[in-house]
C-alpha cells in the first residue's frame, strides 16, 4: 500500500532593507520601492513565471516578499532581478525556505543580486 508523502513547497523570501528613498517630496511614502516590487512580482505572476506566496510584510528592519511556483534557480533569478530594480535599497538578501517555516529568515541565505553569468 502506497502512502502519499507530503513535500513542503519551496518559498524564496526576498528581504529588502527598510530604508527610505532619499530626496522624496514632503508627504511622499518613504518606501515607494515596495509598490514597485509588488507590481513587478504581480506582472511575473500574471505571466506564469512565479507565484506570490503571501503578501509582503514588514519584519523588523526589512520588508519581506515571498515567491514560489518555480525551481530554486528561477526563484533566485527573480529575487536577483528585484534587487536590481531602480530605487531598491542595496543589501537585498534571499532566503530559501519552505511553506512549513515557522519564522522568516530561517533558511539558506543568498546575497543579491546574483553575479551575471
Amino acid at each position: 500500500m502506497r502512502k502519499d508523502v507530503f513535500v513542503p513547497t519551496m518559498v524564496v523570501e526576498i528581504h529588502v532593507p527598510l530604508l527610505p528613498t532619499p530626496g522624496l517630496p514632503d508627504g511622499s511614502h518613504p518606501f515607494p520601492w515596495i509598490e514597485e516590487i509588488e507590481d513587478f512580482l504581480s506582472d511575473l505572476e500574471d505571466q506564469g513565471d512565479v507565484e506570490i506566496f503571501d503578501e509582503g510584510e514588514e519584519d523588523g528592519d526589512v520588508y519581506v516578499f515571498f515567491v514560489t511556483g518555480a525551481g530554486e534557480g528561477n526563484l533566485l533569478a527573480v529575487a536577483s532581478r528585484v534587487a536590481r530594480l531602480p530605487g531598491v535599497p542595496a543589501g537585498v538578501v534571499a532566503v530559501v525556505s519552505n511553506d512549513e517555516a515557522e519564522e522568516f529568515g530561517l533558511g539558506r541565505r543568498v546575497t543579491l543580486p546574483l553575479p551575471a553569468s
